[in-house]
């Protein structure tokens, strides 16, 4: 199994691009909404360290944001619950596609919580700026401090670009991002 990590900035494509190769994606963002939404342990972890945020079950994505936005620690507390919750779903993932010749990882901290491998083949997703902001503000939940907070706990974009063996710039059209992946996929097949 040939493992495919995506990286890039918040906004750049990342699931976009992922889906375009058309192989099993392991879409953690996806994950972490279905915990909020589904997964009761979680709450009951975040109501415990966090008791003035979260409420009631479901898990609301504004209990989420309050808390990150009111204290930057909070952030920190957040991701240790959830990300211990998306590694077993990543490995449940891996084990389930063991036998596919690519799996596709889409995990924005992939590298900053050290989950990818020295094998892992990773692809950065280079968006202009003025385009990344503009796909931003068009999410119904967009928040400028939140992402912001969010950026400060990444890796910069230029570690992440000089760790990628492959760079995609991202116009987003559909052309240009299907030519990008066919032409990578030949390289790494050979």
């Amino acid at each position: 199994m040939i493992r495919i990590g995506i990286l890039g900035d918040i906004g750049s494509g990342k699931s976009y691009v992922a889906k375009k190769f058309g192989h099993p994606v392991f879409d953690a963002d996806f994950e972490v909404s279905k915990l909020y939404k589904k997964d009761k342990k979680v709450f009951k972890k975040l109501k415990k360290i966090l008791p003035n945020y979260f409420s009631s079950f479901p898990i609301k994505k504004y209990e989420i944001s309050d808390a990150i936005l009111s204290n930057k620690k909070n952030l920190k507390r957040i991701i240790q619950i959830v990300h211990l919750e998306v590694r077993k779903k990543l490995i449940s993932f891996l084990k389930k596609n063991k036998n596919k010749k690519f799996i596709i990882l889409d995990i924005p901290l992939l590298l900053e919580n050290k989950i990818n491998n020295k094998k892992d083949i990773l692809i950065f997703i280079k968006s202009k700026k003025s385009e990344v902001t503009k796909r931003l503000k068009k999410r119904k939940n967009f928040n400028k401090e939140l992402i912001k907070k969010f950026r400060n706990i990444q890796l910069s974009l230029d570690y992440k670009k000089k760790k990628s063996q492959y760079v995609i710039k991202n116009d987003f059209t559909q052309k240009t991002i299907s030519k990008y992946v066919k032409n990578i996929l030949n390289r790494i097949e050979k």
